[in-house]
């Protein structure tokens, strides 16, 4: 799967459009996290705790977003980003989302 934030693909052409695929997944922080998250603010610098499980929710929402184009018989995702919200404190959902297309090579 060819999946790039730009609205085309050099050296492709779009042969189809499928329409809108996401991936969305909705992470908490535990409390051995937020403990050793707080730890880490006394110090400042980096949070990595939070760095990880961001990372980490951003993965599984790419790849949800991936099998979802997939699914819908795409070849590559166009115009791709993420976007996270707090749904309440603590919890996030993190989204990717992007314009599934079918291709070929030029």
């Amino acid at each position: 799967m060819i999946v790039v934030t730009t609205n085309d693909l050099p050296g492709y052409r779009v042969t189809a459009v499928i329409g809108m695929v996401r991936g969305i997944t909705v992470r908490s922080r535990s409390v051995v996290g937020n403990l050793g998250g707080a730890i880490q603010s006394i110090f400042g610098g980096n949070l990595s705790i939070y760095t990880e499980l961001a990372e980490h929710a951003r993965q599984e929402a790419y790849q949800l977003m991936v099998e979802h184009a997939r699914a819908a018989g795409a070849d590559a995702v166009l115009a791709m980003r993420y976007d996270a919200n707090e749904i309440m404190e603590g919890i996030t959902e993190v989204l990717a989302y992007g314009t599934g297309v079918k291709v070929e090579r030029v």
